[in-house]
């Protein structure tokens, strides 16, 4: 079985992912530090990168990632580029991922852009974790150190909440620790079938 675990930028996807990782037969995957790794390691992601935003899209071998932020977060069609070099690479690396966990109660697999990429129909079950856009955006500027402006350009970048949790099949309002973990053990048992659905 997976699932897949979504939500915006700063709704707190993290804080439910380690939540999940405390259940010992489950096994996690992170979209996002998955492509930043594969990026850096894919020799095929590389060469498209680089036709498609310049050699300075590496900076010394490496990724320069604040160089290529700031072309794809102001440029929505020059995202969905880097999203489908990326995306087909990360799939196939997922599905080795799937194969090496194929005894475990269920895999989740976490992306910001799980709907933006159209991948919904990949998963079995899928959760959408969201919180008051104010918090968000608290939340972002104090971890990133960056502005409001950045913020809400990364923010409008993806769909709304609104949106994504109208196509899931359970949400989780992460407007505290406890709520938050009172509602992943619900879900955890009604994925492991130790009570009724609800």
């Amino acid at each position: 079985m997976i699932i897949g675990l979504t939500g915006g930028i700063g709704s707190g996807k993290s804080t439910v992912l380690k939540m999940f990782n405390e259940f010992s037969n489950v096994a996690i995957y992170v979209a996002d530090i998955e492509a930043k790794q594969l990026m850096n390691t894919s020799k095929v992601i590389k060469e498209k990168l680089i036709i498609a935003f310049g050699e300075e899209v590496f900076k010394n071998a490496v990724l320069n990632r604040e160089f290529l932020a700031n072309i794809v977060f102001k440029n929505k069609h020059k995202l969905k580029v880097l999203n489908n070099i990326v995306h087909p690479v990360v799939k196939n690396h997922f599905k080795t991922f799937v194969a090496e966990n194929a005894d475990k109660d269920y895999i989740v697999y976490e992306s910001a852009i799980l709907f933006e990429n159209n991948t919904e129909n990949q998963f079995d079950f899928i959760i959408t974790v969201f919180t008051d856009l104010e918090e968000r955006i608290n939340r972002i500027i104090k971890r990133d150190n960056t502005t409001r402006k950045e913020v809400l350009n990364r923010i409008n970048s993806q769909w709304q909440d609104n949106k994504k949790l109208l196509l899931s099949n359970y949400v989780i309002d992460n407007y505290s620790f406890k709520n938050s973990m009172i509602r992943v053990k619900e879900i955890h048992n009604i994925l492991t079938k130790k009570h009724p659905s609800i």
